[in-house]
């Protein structure tokens, strides 16, 4: 184990030891826990929001946000 710091406000502190209490078991180990059950929100790439269900015309089947960049710069003389 490794011990570390967190900053809590008054309402969450004051919850996390009701639970600790509650549950009969240390805060270390609720926040242990909540830690290991945490899932990030998944990303939300707005920037091809615009093509967002239409059909493909040249068969590629990688959305457009997994084409590198230079495959659409191809042809324009960079």
């Amino acid at each position: 184990m490794r011990k570390t710091s967190v900053y809590l406000n008054v309402e969450q502190a004051e919850r996390l030891a009701r639970l600790a209490r509650q549950e009969g078991r240390s805060q270390a180990e609720i926040l242990r826990e909540a830690v290991d059950a945490y899932q990030s929100p998944p990303s939300r790439d707005r920037g091809f929001a615009l093509a967002a269900g239409f059909v493909r015309i040249d068969g590629d089947p990688r959305p457009i946000s997994q084409i590198p960049e230079h495959e659409f710069l191809d042809g324009f003389g960079t």
